[in-house]
This record gives structure tokens, C-alpha cells and sequence, in this order.
């Protein structure tokens, strides 16, 4: 799925204009940033997108240089399940 970016977030809406998938960022000092919230709507659940959201943030902090401090409850889950994905972005 393609996402839009908009500053700290990454977002994709319906045709209509609605909200569908989100996840948005808080930068933290120089060199880290806060995943702080992460949705899905229910309609797309069980299909892996906010994986792919968390992954798009992923991206865009490995460019940058910087880490991910994983606070929202999804992407603290998602980071300590995949530690082997994960372990090279994520704040220690």
C-alpha cells in the first residue's frame, strides 16, 4: 500500500477522503524519534498494513540516521516479536 506523508506522519485515505491507516512520530533530541501512535481501521485489520506503516517510518529514520523509540503499544509489540528486523533501528 502506498502512503502520503504529511511533517510526522504517514497516512492513507479511503476514496472518500476518510482516515483509513495512520502512523505518526515526535522527534526526540538529534538523533531519535518516538513512534507514538499507530491505526488501522477495522475494515483493513489482519492484513499486515500497519506493519507496512511502521516499516515506512523504519525507512524514513534509516535515511535520516536516526532510531525509533517503539511507544505506541502496537509498534512496542511489533519491535520486540521481530527483534531480528528490527534491532538496528530500534532506541536502546
Amino acid at each position: 500500500m502506498e502512503f502520503e506523508k504529511n511533517g510526522n506522519q504517514f497516512f492513507k485515505n479511503d476514496e472518500s477522503g476518510k482516515l483509513i491507516a495512520e502512523v505518526t512520530y515526535v522527534p526526540s533530541g538529534e538523533e531519535k524519534v518516538i513512534l507514538d501512535h499507530t491505526f488501522v481501521d477495522p475494515s483493513l485489520r489482519g492484513q499486515g498494513i500497519a506493519e507496512q506503516l511502521v516499516d515506512r517510518v523504519v525507512k524514513e529514520m534509516e535515511s535520516e540516521g536516526k532510531k525509533i523509540v517503539p511507544l505506541c503499544p502496537y509498534a512496542k509489540e511489533l519491535f520486540d516479536r521481530k527483534p531480528e528486523k528490527y534491532k538496528t533501528i530500534k532506541a536502546e
